[in-house]
Formats: structure tokens, C-alpha cells, sequence
């Protein structure tokens, strides 16, 4: 079916409280460092039906060292064979919009390497689902 989901983290490396709330900011971009036009919703809408995926976002304040998540979530499929799909290698994302970006490691852990590289592979439906922030 071609579901794929992604875990965010933010952790509070300052030395006093972080509030958050909402969703994180993402962006994507090609192997060519081009930026990829995606339509980023909250929650699950128009991907699949996830009812942990859609909570309503809360304040969530973190002491330093603690720690909150969210998720990405989209298909790979394709839909119209006359439109491209679309990879994405490297991600960006802020804890809010207008807040300063950072780059995210597309890397998860591999029994067998220790990690590995991942990719955002949106086929040609251009939606990604993005989760509120919660305390991790």
C-alpha cells in the first residue's frame, strides 16, 4: 500500500524551558538539492485514516534535556504515470513556522549496518502529513 511514516525528535539542548505547540515545519529537497514542492497537511487527511496521527495539538514545554515528537507521514504511489515521482534525500524542519530550520538526518537504526540512509519517496502525490507535537 505503500504507507511510510517518519519520526521527528527535538530535543531542548538550552539551559532553560522550550514551549512548543503545533506542528513542526518541514521541507524537502532532491538529490540535487532542489527543493521539492510537497502540500504539507496536519495529520493524516487525504493519506490515510490514522486517529493517533490527528490528536489536536497541546503546549507541550520541555526542561532542558527533554525531549518532544512528531511524525511525517505520506504513500509512495503513483498515481498518473505522464508525472514523475518524487524522492526526497535530505529534510529541513523547524520547530514551528517562521522558527530557524535545521537539517534532519534521513538515518535509521539497521540491525545488521547499525544505520542506514532513508528516503522520502512521495511517488507523484506531492502530500505529506505532518503530527503534532507531543512530549516524548
Amino acid at each position: 500500500m505503500g504507507l511510510r511514516t517518519l519520526t521527528l525528535e527535538l530535543v531542548n539542548c538550552g539551559s532553560t524551558p522550550l514551549t512548543v505547540n503545533g506542528y513542526p515545519a518541514v521541507r524537502l529537497f532532491d538529490e540535487e538539492d532542489t527543493p521539492i514542492e510537497v502540500v504539507v497537511g496536519e495529520g493524516s487527511a487525504g493519506i490515510t485514516t490514522a486517529p493517533e496521527f490527528d490528536d489536536p495539538p497541546q503546549e507541550v514545554t520541555l526542561r532542558p534535556g527533554e525531549k518532544a515528537s512528531s511524525g511525517l507521514l505520506w504513500r509512495n504511489l503513483v498515481t498518473d504515470a505522464t508525472v514523475n515521482a518524487t524522492t526526497a534525500t535530505r529534510l529541513e524542519a523547524a520547530p514551528a513556522q517562521g522558527q530557524p530550520w535545521q537539517e534532519v538526518p534521513l538515518v535509521v537504526p539497521n540491525e545488521v549496518t547499525g544505520t542506514s540512509t532513508v528516503t522520502i519517496d512521495l511517488g507523484n502525490t506531492g502530500k505529506l502529513g505532518v503530527q503534532a507535537w507531543r512530549k516524548a
